[in-house]
């Protein structure tokens, strides 16, 4: 008994070794077989089959998919209706909508660069007389600023002066070249009066009283608010001295620092609201007028100009609000974020195929709206998408992509039991025995019932039922044995285990008194096959056949494990 029961444990761990260097092997093979760009129009030509077959790409993606970037394998999940329930499962349907968003952000009141204008002189003297004498005054276009003593100044006009009257002396002269001399030594004096600050206006007044103001008089160059002020009386004056700075303030600037995630939303013209503490319950609508090319790096945000109408200057420079741009990218393909399980290396959505089948589909998305993302690529409008409990249907996809490898490998068959007798079940195959050569699957037929008058023939195709989709035939006959056309022929198939719902498909004929339905069997084991037959005026007939799904493909589990 003790010899027994050290070559038991010896055969189990031989058996457990065997079982993991192959699993390990063809992960490492998928690795490897990644398709070559020369293979590109011969995945397209399969791509464009599977979208003419649905039934093919359901067993496709019955198969494990790749796990070439480092993520677990997927298969398709086959969740009941009674499970579904359990897990919360809840689906929708992609439709196009308005992605429509705000993006918010804190905002300072500053003054418009374009409206602020500097006050400085060129030429130097000393401040005489003072009008403006205190910052935040409002001044007019034209107001009179302060008047100014230059001896510069003064000594040019006297030039004007003196360049007019030798040109009225000489302006009957016979000689071309004397007039036209000058003339240019008047122009001469007027343009370098204009050089220095003086208006066309002050040069005409200067030239009709004919003598040289001492005094000259500075005049404010738009209208605004004195927001600086660095001159005062009698004060010695020269050019590189700013003397004013007046800012219009019918236009100001909002200056919004925005998240970096949320800078593609932003784009320049787009509608904006700006809401103060000071103003409660007001909004003041302006617009984006410039998005700066640098980035905050200890904040991570980007400034961004708004431009905001301030009629009744209520806004003032240095002001915090709140800034809400409205972002409109138009009418799109979108996706909940709840349906949506991001890995990190690849995003998946699972997409429901009817009769209990969730295939997981690699997604591209673009950037989320709200609780949207927008759709790339992946999936199409109309598809009906999971939304909740679709981790617990990830898990089961990666679960039976796991079964399902282990059945690619000639695993299916193995029985515990066994090992106790350091015997293995690989499929049928004895260890060391080369297997037999494949055949192509064909139908049988499995098993013939009389019932109300009817002979009903049950096939398979394969013959040998298999996990994943089957096709099922039934010939109906009547008393006679001959073809019965024209009826109305159901299928109904269950597992018969506790939870399991029934799933009822129409059989669709194929020729005069032959009736077929293409079933999936997600599980390996007995199921249960209800053929119902109506005909008009007649009672239904209804008979059951029981099949067991094996690993035919590659898809079987490991049986007894």
């Amino acid at each position: 008994m003790r010899t027994m029961t050290r070559r038991g444990k010896r055969t189990t761990w031989i058996m457990i070794g065997v079982i993991t260097v192959a699993v390990v092997g063809l992960w490492l093979l998928e690795g490897r077989e990644r398709p070559h760009p020369s293979q590109t129009d011969e995945k397209k030509t399969g791509q464009d089959m599977r979208a003419a077959s649905p039934a093919a790409d359901i067993m496709e993606g019955m198969k494990p998919s790749s796990a070439s970037e480092g993520a677990p394998a997927q298969a398709y999940a086959m969740v009941t209706p009674f499970k579904q329930q359990l897990i919360g499962v809840k689906t929708m349907v992609l439709e196009k909508r308005p992605l429509e968003t705000v993006v918010r952000a804190v905002g300072r009141v500053d003054y418009d660069e374009q409206r602020v204008a500097y006050v400085n002189l060129r030429v130097s003297g000393w401040v005489e007389d003072l009008f403006v004498d205190y910052t935040g005054q409002v001044v007019r276009k034209g107001q009179p600023l302060f008047t100014l003593y230059s001896p510069d100044l003064v000594a040019t006009q006297d030039e004007y002066l003196f360049a007019l009257r030798g040109r009225d002396k000489v302006k009957d002269s016979p000689i071309l070249e004397v007039r036209q001399q000058a003339d240019q030594m008047v122009e001469a004096a007027r343009d370098r009066l204009r050089l220095w600050t003086l208006t066309d206006n002050q040069i005409n007044e200067l030239a009709r009283r004919g003598k040289a103001q001492t005094y000259v008089t500075i005049y404010s160059p738009i209208r605004g608010y004195v927001i600086d002020k660095k001159v005062f009386k009698g004060m010695f004056v020269q050019p590189e001295m700013r003397l004013y700075t007046i800012a219009d303030l019918s236009m100001v600037w909002v200056n919004a620092e925005v998240y970096e995630y949320e800078v593609p939303f932003v784009q320049m013209g787009q509608p904006a609201i700006v809401t103060f503490a000071s103003y409660p319950g007001e909004q003041f609508r302006g617009r984006v007028s410039y998005i700066y090319p640098y980035l905050n790096k200890e904040a991570r945000t980007v400034k961004v100009r708004l431009d905001l109408p301030n009629p009744d200057v209520r806004l003032k420079p240095d002001m915090y609000g709140d800034a809400m741009i409205e972002v409109d990218r138009g009418t799109k393909l979108a996706i909940p974020e709840q349906a949506v399980l991001d890995s990190g290396t690849r995003t998946l959505v699972f997409v429901v195929r009817g009769e209990g089948l969730f295939e997981p589909r690699p997604v591209k998305l673009g950037p989320k709206i709200g609780s949207y993302y927008e759709v790339r690529e992946g999936v199409a409008e109309g598809d009906r998408v999971v939304t909740s409990g679709n981790f617990l249907i990830d898990s089961e996809s990666k679960l039976m992509a796991a079964t399902n490898m282990m059945g690619a490998l000639g695993m299916g068959g193995i029985r515990m039991e066994q090992a106790q007798m350091g015997k293995m079940d690989m499929g049928g195959m004895p260890m060391g025995e080369t297997p037999p050569e494949k055949t192509k699957p064909t139908a049988k037929v499995l098993g013939e019932r009389e019932a109300g008058g009817l002979t009903l023939a049950f096939s398979t195709e394969p013959a040998s039922p298999r996990i994943g989709e089957n096709l099922i035939r039934v010939t109906v006959k009547d008393a006679g044995g001959k073809l019965v056309p024209n009826v109305t022929v159901q299928l109904t198939y269950i597992m018969p285990m506790p939870g399991m719902m029934p799933a009822t498909v129409p059989m669709k004929p194929s020729k005069d008194g032959v009736y077929e339905a293409k079933v999936n069997l997600g599980m390996g084991g007995q199921w249960d096959l209800t053929v119902t037959v109506q005909r008009a005026g007649q009672a239904h007939v209804k008979e059951t056949f029981s099949v067991t799904a094996g690993g035919s493909g590659g898809m079987s589990g490991m049986s007894g494990m």
